[in-house]
This record gives C-alpha cells, sequence and structure tokens, in this order.
C-alpha cells in the first residue's frame, strides 16, 4: 500500500538544495529525458541540469519556436512540438517519438495551465483538468513502450501541496456547477498524484516507477505570474513572496525557494539511487514526503497563512488512483 511508503526516507538533501546538489556525481550519459514544459520555469531548470549531466533532452512544447529561443545554448536538447489540449498533437508527438527508436528513460509531466477562470476545452471538459492531467495520462500511456524499454524508467508527474485543497470533484469535475479557481487548481495537482501511484501499481512489474512531486513556491515563477496579470504585487506581498520594496524573499525552509532549489525535488525523483526500490509516492525537499491528515482551510483573518504541503491521504488512496484511471479512459474515448 503506498501510505505505507509514504514516511521519508532520510536523504541528504534539505530543502535549500539545487537541482545540481541532487545530480552531484551522477553520470547521465545516453540516458533519454522527456520533459514537457521544459522551455520555462521549472521545467526549464530541469532541462539545464539535466542537459549539464549528461542527459539527451527532448523538450515537449507548445510553441517551438518560442521554446528554441529560450533554449540556446543548452546542450543536448530536441524540441518537439505539443500541446495538451488537442489529442491529436498529443498522439503525432508519441509517434514521432517512438519513430526515433530511443528508450525513454524519464518521463517529466511538468507542464500546465492555470487559466484563472472557467475555460473549457473543445470537448467540453475543464481546461485545467484537460491539459494537466488527461494530456499527460493520454501521453505517458502512448510512451508505455518506449519507457519499457528503458529497463528501468522513472515518470514525474509534477504536482503540488495545492493538491490539500481539493479531492476529485467525482460529481462535478469540469465545475458545472460553479467555477472556483483555487479548487480547480487542486484537483488538478490531486490527479497528478493519484496518477502517479496507479502508475506504479500498473507499471513497476515493467521496471517503471512513478513518483509525484511537491517542488515548492518558485518566488521567480510567481514573479512571472505577476507580469502576466495572474496576481498583483499586493497578492505576492500578502502570499510572503516579496518584501515592501518588492524584493523577492527566498526562505526555502518555508518553501519560498529559488528555481534552482524548486527543480532539485523534480530531477530526485527522476533520477536518485537513493528512490530504487519506491514508487507512487509524493515527493518534498528531495525526500518522501511525510503523510500529514490535517485538512485544508482558509487562513483566519489576521493569521500569517501556513502552508501545508505534505502528502494528503486523499491524493494516495489506491482506491480513488483506480477510479481516476478508469475514468480518464472513459473521457479519452468520449
Amino acid at each position: 500500500m503506498t501510505t505505507e511508503q509514504q514516511r521519508p526516507i532520510g536523504t541528504p538533501f534539505t530543502a535549500a538544495s539545487t537541482a545540481d546538489d541532487v545530480l552531484a556525481g551522477l553520470d547521465l550519459t545516453g540516458k533519454h529525458v522527456i520533459i514537457t514544459g521544459g522551455a520555462g520555469g521549472l521545467g526549464l531548470e530541469a532541462t539545464r541540469a539535466l542537459s549539464r549531466a549528461g542527459a539527451s533532452v527532448t523538450v515537449a512544447a507548445r510553441d517551438p519556436e518560442r521554446a528554441a529561443a529560450t533554449l540556446a545554448g543548452i546542450h543536448r536538447v530536441e524540441i518537439s512540438q505539443l500541446d495538451l489540449l488537442d489529442p491529436a498533437s498529443i498522439g503525432a508527438f508519441a509517434d514521432r517519438y517512438l519513430e526515433s527508436g530511443h528508450p525513454l528513460h524519464i518521463l517529466i509531466n511538468s507542464a500546465g495551465n492555470t487559466f484563472g477562470k472557467h475555460t473549457l476545452d473543445a470537448r467540453g471538459y475543464e481546461a485545467g483538468f484537460a491539459a494537466f492531467h488527461l494530456g499527460h495520462f493520454q501521453l505517458t500511456l502512448a510512451l508505455h513502450a518506449a519507457l519499457q524499454a528503458a529497463h528501468g524508467a522513472r515518470i514525474v508527474n509534477v504536482s503540488s501541496g495545492a493538491h490539500r485543497t481539493s479531492d476529485i470533484r467525482w460529481d462535478d469535475l469540469h465545475f458545472e456547477q460553479g467555477y472556483n479557481g483555487n479548487l480547480a487548481y487542486g484537483q488538478t495537482k490531486t490527479a497528478g498524484v493519484l496518477f502517479a501511484v496507479e502508475l506504479d501499481r500498473r507499471w513497476a512489474g515493467d521496471g517503471i516507477r512513478a513518483f509525484s512531486v511537491h517542488p515548492g513556491i518558485s518566488v521567480a515563477s510567481n514573479l512571472a505570474h505577476m507580469e502576466q496579470g495572474t496576481f498583483s504585487m499586493q497578492q505576492l506581498r500578502a502570499m510572503g513572496l516579496i518584501d515592501d520594496e518588492g524584493q523577492p524573499i527566498i526562505h526555502p525552509e518555508h518553501e519560498k525557494k529559488t528555481p534552482q532549489q524548486a527543480a532539485a525535488t523534480i530531477v530526485f525523483g527522476a533520477t536518485s539511487p537513493l528512490l530504487d526500490g519506491i514508487g507512487g509516492v509524493y515527493l518534498k525537499n528531495s525526500d518522501v514526503a511525510p503523510l500529514d491528515p490535517t485538512p485544508w482551510g482558509p487562513t483566519p483573518v489576521g493569521e500569517k497563512p501556513v502552508i501545508l504541503s505534505d502528502a494528503a491521504p486523499h491524493a494516495l488512496d489506491p482506491t480513488s488512483a483506480r477510479r481516476l484511471w478508469e475514468l480518464s479512459e472513459d473521457l479519452l474515448n468520449n
């Protein structure tokens, strides 16, 4: 049972460790990696670190030209077009990779969208769930043969502590009864954890292990959201991410990390030999996260927000994980 493994294993890393720290001493020459969203945010930092360690990285990008400009100068990187809201694009991406004949040693499902309003895809599915979960579900299944050929592959779903805010809304998956952006985001992150649980149960026998990850809050990524109009200076200050002068506050132990620190747990899940023999668990701070049943709730007025990012039991429930897998198959087939 996954919850039995959901406890820290005692790694030498800390909340302040960087992706390069985690990869120190590892030679990934000859390893093939796919990263969705690998040209921006934490995905970009993971791409840089894995490339420096010798891996060959295929970056799946919705806009290849824009990705090429961002990735210029990074060695052993190939860019391939992928739109996670378009099933045909996902199928074409997987076909191109399979035709290359390369085994796939690491798949990092990182890309996702925060739409901020009730947005539906062409099928009528809530767009955040469709992109982050259903798109990655279709992609991962389509790449099974390449993962199996690696004889020891890993899959990393980039989730977050936001999974604690919402279970899967089984009776209103697409928010037809009223939209709440925080719950929509939380649902997608719970889906990422549950997907890793069931992936590991089904595919561990093929030598494929799966993990979900809480990377921590990348201050730089949230400042980018401000530039895009998602967050205001006032909101970022209320979240404790910037000071009164608008400067980033870095405090890894309180989840406020540089991009290099925030990418550490992603590459830890993808590569660390300390995880050999383990799978289906949720990681944070480059270790297995503790299990914490504390219910999520809004911070009382006047109190400083407390960030809860340990593993919530609802996201590790094996029955829910199987149910989500079957539901995802049905949604893709409709």
